[in-house]
C-alpha cells in the first residue's frame, strides 16, 4: 500500500464515524415542505439542496409542494408534524413578511419556527423596456420626482418581496408613483414591454434570458453588492439610493422545539453540500447565490427583515390581507 493510499484509507476511517453519528439522528425520511408550486426558484433549491443532503443524513429527502395562501398552508403543515426535526420548510422573504401582511395567522413565524439554516439569495432587478428613454436609476428618480404620482411601477402579487422593494424605493427616494400589482411575472414583462409601466422590480431568475436577449434592460439590482450574474450592473446604492440592501433569501426551518442535534446535522450537511462546486454550480444556474452559515445568522436575518417589511408595509399603507 503506498503512503498516498495509506492516508487515503486513514481520512475515510475517521469520516466513518462523524457520518455514522450525523446518520443516526434522522430515523425516518426528512421532508422539506415548499410553500410554492414545482419548477420555481425555491423548489428547484430545495431539491437541488435536498438531493445532496440526503446521503449526508442517511435518510431519502422528500420535497413536498404545498402552495397558497402566501404560504400559510405550508407552514400550517410545519406545525401538523412532530416537533422531531424531521419535518422543514422552505423560509424565505415571505416567511418575514407574512407577519404584518396577514390580519391573522395560525402561526408566528418567530416564536414557532425554529431557524436551521441559509440556503440562498436571488436579487431583485429594476428594469425597463429596451426602448425606455430611462437611461438609468437616476433618470428615473428625477422623472417620479419632476412627475410626482405619474409614472407606473410594477411588481408582483401585493406584499411580495419585489412588490415591497418598489414600496421602498420610493420611501428612500422620496418621490411617489403609482404601483400596479400583476399577478405573475409573464403579466408583467408583458405590461413592461407594452409600455404600460414605466419600470418595474422583479427578481432576476424568471427573466433572467430576456435580459440576455436585450428583451429587457436592466437598470440597477437591489442588493447592498452587486449580483453574480449581472456584474456590470450597478446597485441602488451606487446610484444614489441611500441605505437599500434588498435580496430575496431561501432558507430552511423547522418547529420550535426540535431537538439541537437535528438542527444541528442538517445544518452541517447543508454547509457542507453548499460547498460542493456541483450544488454551486446547479443553483446558480437557476439564478441563485449559494449562502449558509449558522442557525443564529439564519434567525437573525429573519428578525432583522420581518422588523423591516412591517415598517415599508406601515409607510406604504398597504392593507392587511386575509
Amino acid at each position: 500500500m503506498t503512503r498516498f493510499t495509506r492516508r487515503a484509507a486513514l481520512a475515510a476511517a475517521l469520516a466513518l464515524p462523524a457520518l455514522g453519528a450525523r446518520a443516526q439522528v434522522f430515523q425516518r425520511p426528512v421532508r422539506i415542505i415548499v410553500p410554492f408550486a414545482a419548477g420555481g426558484v425555491a423548489d428547484l433549491t430545495a431539491r437541488a439542496v435536498g438531493q445532496r443532503i440526503s446521503p449526508l443524513l442517511g435518510q431519502p429527502v422528500v420535497i413536498d409542494n404545498r402552495p397558497g395562501a402566501g404560504g400559510i398552508v405550508a407552514g400550517q403543515q410545519l406545525m401538523a408534524a412532530p416537533a422531531d426535526g424531521h419535518t422543514l420548510l422552505v423560509a424565505s422573504n415571505g416567511t418575514a413578511i407574512s407577519r404584518s401582511l396577514f390580519r391573522t395567522l395560525p402561526f408566528d413565524p418567530l416564536r414557532d419556527f425554529a431557524p436551521v439554516v441559509t440556503m440562498g439569495a436571488f436579487p431583485i432587478a429594476v428594469v425597463v423596456a429596451p426602448g425606455s428613454p430611462i437611461r438609468d436609476i437616476r433618470d428615473l428618480v428625477a422623472r417620479m420626482q419632476a412627475q410626482p404620482g405619474r409614472l407606473n411601477i410594477g411588481s408582483i402579487s401585493i406584499g411580495s418581496t419585489q412588490n415591497l422593494s418598489a414600496e421602498l424605493f420610493k420611501i428612500r427616494t422620496g418621490t411617489r408613483a403609482e404601483t400596479v400589482v400583476f399577478p405573475a411575472t409573464p403579466q408583467l414583462t408583458t405590461a413592461l414591454l407594452r409600455g404600460d409601466v414605466d419600470a418595474a422590480f422583479e427578481i432576476t431568475g424568471p427573466i433572467f434570458g430576456q435580459i440576455q436577449s436585450g428583451a429587457i434592460r436592466v437598470l440597477a439590482v437591489t442588493s447592498a453588492q452587486r449580483a453574480a450574474n449581472l456584474p456590470n450592473v450597478p446597485t441602488l446604492t451606487e446610484q444614489g439610493v441611500p441605505d437599500y440592501d434588498v435580496a430575496s433569501w431561501n432558507a430552511l426551518v423547522t418547529r420550535t422545539g426540535a431537538p439541537p442535534e437535528t438542527i444541528a446535522a442538517v445544518n452541517r450537511a447543508v454547509n457542507e453540500a453548499l460547498g460542493t462546486a456541483e450544488l454551486r454550480d446547479a443553483l446558480t444556474q437557476v439564478g441563485v447565490e449559494p449562502r449558509g452559515g449558522t442557525p443564529e445568522a439564519m434567525g437573525q436575518l429573519m428578525t432583522a427583515d420581518t422588523a423591516r417589511w412591517a415598517e415599508v408595509i406601515e409607510k406604504a399603507g398597504i392593507e392587511r390581507q386575509g
